[in-house]
């Protein structure tokens, strides 16, 4: 994939991954998991920071929904112990802005090329968001093979999965939208899926970091084919 870097160094248990050299620095495509965290309230950003890392989870995606979010990005991004991405990129200038803010890849809800041209010429990754196959070959032909598949949940995810597997053999998805821990074993185990990407992980940050932390290891548990308790 064109632009695809490694983080600063992030210390994580295995079970999370795919398979990697022991001593590489994690990336984006190195997690069978991303969380999605929309910021309603800035008193959450440390409790889905401290969660996820506690939770051997430390990764996440901010979504560029409302007024917290491009902060939530640059706070987060500072700790230095999480692989920080923004989401719900729409243009050009809200992925220059979130990477000025510190994200180390960005995450779109549609295709559009003008945003992966430049994310790639920042070096960094991008997963955008599709759903047609005219959506998969335009961005095969920008270089790109990880797919966000979304909404997901909407049109039958795990069907649409089938269907792509088959014909665009090169090409793997993420699904997002309506994925919960609930049904997260089958979406993984589906063979054209790289990551699953959901926001229950993160969605209890009001009850704190530890309610956090509980969310990741269970999604971290199902990740690596156990049990989620």
């Amino acid at each position: 994939m064109t632009g695809e870097t490694s983080a600063a160094a992030v210390p994580v248990p295995a079970s999370v991954f795919e398979t990697r050299e022991a001593d590489a620095a994690p990336s984006l495509f190195d997690f069978r998991v991303v969380p999605l965290a929309s910021i309603a309230d800035e008193a959450h950003v440390d409790a889905i920071g401290d969660g996820l890392v506690a939770g051997g989870l430390p990764v996440v995606e901010v979504a560029l929904r409302g007024e917290h979010g491009l902060g939530a990005v640059r706070r987060l991004a500072a700790r230095g112990d999480l692989l920080v991405g923004a989401g719900t990129v729409l243009s050009v200038d809200q992925a220059r802005e979130a990477i000025e803010a510190g994200a180390q890849f960005i995450v779109t809800p549609g295709l559009d090329p003008d945003v992966v041209r430049f994310v790639q010429q920042e070096g960094l990754p991008i997963v955008p968001g599709v759903l047609t196959p005219s959506e998969v070959q335009t961005a095969i032909g920008l270089g790109l093979t990880r797919l966000k598949l979304f909404p997901a949940g909407v049109f039958g995810g795990l069907t649409v999965l089938s269907a792509y597997a088959d014909v665009y053999r090169s090409v793997k998805f993420m699904p997002s939208g309506g994925i919960k821990l609930a049904n997260l074993a089958e979406h993984l185990a589906h063979p054209a899926v790289f990551a699953a990407s959901g926001s229950w992980i993160t969605g209890v940050a009001g009850r704190g970091a530890a309610a956090v932390a509980e969310a990741a290891r269970s999604a971290g548990a199902v990740a690596n084919g156990g049990d989620a308790g």
